[in-house]
């Protein structure tokens, strides 16, 4: 979920695991990106934090074999359009540049996403007491409260070494989705007594998108497959829970495709 405008929330939504993992990698690199930013040691804390959760992620899948072959897959498809009177082709091959960079930068990383902070024994020593609730105190580790004492654009400027090993990753991954978010199909929708579903007939969909106004206190939860999707619109009450809402809600969808 991500803010959609000034007036309306988006939700996404995945519809297969490859898009799940792009789409909390994405979740976690703006994360990482705020706090980073910022100045105060527990910013800062946060943001190495989060980078465990990234080397967490990353060393679950072949995601470096899975974004190359992702961004092959999306050349060649854009190759066959050159010479279309219907697409720019300057716009074309700026796409196009952007891969080829993407793809040899990605290519030039040895191993997998994050290897190189993995054999880093300081980050280890960190990230296995980051486990444990509290672990990170000073007392349990002398040498990390050294270091978030040190002045911000020291830490500032540790964070960005340590990210920079996967820039490559970062960069594909926002050409993939951003690709695949702009072959959206956008309608709008009204939900009956809060409830829609629409048939897709096995149209293999990749990504859902949901904008919703603000002010109308509705909260998707989504469910869908090849064949169907449906999304009920529920209200938070006085102490959060989530009911289901009884009235009519506009909303905007969006099926996005590779």
């Amino acid at each position: 979920m991500s803010a959609g405008g000034a007036s309306t929330l988006l939700y996404e939504y995945p519809f297969n695991e490859r898009v799940r993992t792009l789409l909390r990698l994405e979740d976690l690199f703006d994360r990482i990106a705020y706090f980073r930013a910022q100045e105060h040691p527990y910013s800062h804390h946060a943001a190495l934090m989060t980078l465990f959760e990234i080397l967490e992620m990353t060393a679950r899948a072949d995601l470096k074999g899975e974004l190359l072959q992702e961004l092959e897959r999306q050349k060649q498809g854009l190759l066959a359009l050159r010479n279309n009177p219907q697409v720019s082709e300057t716009a074309l091959a700026a796409v196009l540049a952007d891969i080829d960079r993407a793809q040899q930068a990605l290519a030039a990383v040895p191993g997998k996403a994050g290897q190189a902070l993995r054999d880093n024994e300081w980050l280890t020593s960190i990230r296995s007491r980051a486990s444990i609730p509290g672990g990170t105190c000073e007392f349990d580790l002398p040498s990390y409260h050294a270091w978030l004492m040190r002045d911000a654009q020291t830490r500032a400027a540790d964070l960005e070494s340590w990210l920079s090993t996967l820039a490559p990753f970062y960069e594909a991954m926002g050409i993939v989705l951003r690709l695949l978010r702009e072959t959206a199909h956008r309608s709008q929708q009204v939900a009956i007594q809060g409830a829609y579903q629409q048939m897709l007939q096995g149209r293999a969909y990749a990504l859902l998108q949901v904008r919703v106004a603000v002010d109308a206190g509705a909260i998707p939860e989504i469910s869908a497959n090849k064949y169907a999707l449906w999304i009920r619109f529920m209200a938070a009450d006085g102490d959060l829970k989530p009911r289901a809402v009884e009235r009519d809600v506009p909303f905007e969808l969006a099926l996005c495709a590779f």
